[in-house]
């Protein structure tokens, strides 16, 4: 919707036959990701490829970069889908990373247990999000099991850190007249639900200097790996102000929902000003907010009462037109706007209006 809003035409890659994005799109391509003459075919319909999230096979984008621009890349995409290869990257680069070690035995397990002598968390190295494919560990656990349950040959154990608040950056990055650019949006507050992102706020309230050395980060980050395009560094922030760099998303990011009303450009928009080349937009902040996400779970009692959201002055309700509700799928979300000395008083309120919207019956089904 962000490119046809820029004139652009817009042709979807998906192997469903009803992916989100086909009902928005001029021409969709419904086809497995190693099909090479459907790629083929997309790669002839378009002018640069970019992509809606990251765990999409490596040898899809590689081979779309024979015929076509792809932003990011197949290697800034390789690295950020690959829990080993982005936590080493990172340390090797000199960025702040949580103590780790590469996991690929269960014998493996034990001896990183030991020698991370704290709880930890052992991650899948791919397709793991939202708190799936991770297990809580501490010395002294059933290491055979927890690897038996985990059942992946590669995975990364992470020492757990306790930490006060966690923050995302997102950081845009393009060439343009042979130059390079990067910008950051606003750092954001983000408070997780059983892995999954449950609040955002913007601006976080951090000290200042938290703020700038979490863009300086993120921005460092995305010229170490070369993104074009969006790229979201997710932060532990300590008791000190010390940040720790938790995860990579080369893509735009739930915790940038928000910036649809909050910022002067949205996060969608600067993605394809970056990947094609256009000038950036300007992030200074419209308005504060706080953005709610929408889990299946809030189906368990039937329709929520949107009439309950809509009638909220100031409120901006945005669902994904997913067929099914399911426990822990995000099914939409909304943003409440706010005065920088109410966002508190925002929060509470946001939140309070979620709490409600079971109560009732609503007059809208299926909005």
């Amino acid at each position: 919707m962000a490119a046809k809003s820029l004139g652009y035409r817009v042709v979807v890659f998906d192997e469903a036959v009803d992916g989100p994005a086909c009902s928005c799109a001029d021409l969709s391509i419904t086809a497995p990701f190693d099909d090479l003459d459907a790629l083929a075919r997309f790669a002839k319909a378009v002018d640069v490829v970019t992509i809606e999230f990251e765990n999409i096979p490596i040898g899809a984008l590689e081979f779309l970069e024979t015929r076509v621009p792809v932003r990011p890349s197949a290697a800034v995409v390789r690295v950020c889908q690959d829990r080993v290869l982005e936590k080493e990257f990172l340390k090797n680069n000199g960025f702040p990373v949580a103590p780790f070690r590469v996991i690929t035995s269960a014998q493996g397990l034990g001896a990183g247990l030991a020698d991370l002598n704290a709880p930890s968390i052992l991650k899948t190295a791919v397709l793991g999000y939202d708190g799936k494919g991770q297990i809580s560990l501490k010395p002294g656990d059933d290491i055979e099991s927890a690897w038996k349950q985990l059942s992946t040959p590669r995975a990364v154990l992470e020492q757990r850190i306790g930490f006060v608040s966690e923050a995302s950056v997102i950081c845009a990055r393009t060439s343009q007249r042979h130059q390079w650019h990067t910008l950051c949006f606003p750092v954001q507050a983000n408070v997780h639900r059983n892995g999954i992102l449950d609040v955002t706020t913007v601006p976080a309230q951090l000290d200042p200097t938290v703020l700038y050395k979490a863009q300086e980060i993120t921005s460092a980050i995305a010229e170490k790996l070369g993104v074009v395009g969006l790229i979201t560094a997710e932060f532990f922030v300590m008791q000190n102000g010390d940040l720790i760099v938790n995860e990579l998303a080369p893509r735009t990011h739930n915790s940038g929902h928000h910036t649809m009303e909050t910022t002067m450009t949205s996060q969608f928009a600067q993605h394809i000003r970056a990947v094609c080349g256009l000038p950036l937009g300007p992030v200074d902040l419209r308005s504060p907010g706080v953005m709610i996400n929408l889990l299946g779970d809030l189906w368990s009692g039937g329709e929520p009462d949107w009439e309950l959201l809509l009638r909220e002055p100031g409120l901006f309700l945005h669902l994904y037109g997913k067929r099914e509700a399911k426990n822990g799928r995000k099914m939409g979300h909304y943003t409440l706007i706010s005065t920088q000395d109410g966002l508190l008083e925002t929060g509470n309120r946001a939140l309070e209006l979620r709490g409600l919207m079971n109560h009732g019956t609503p007059a809208v089904k299926n909005l």
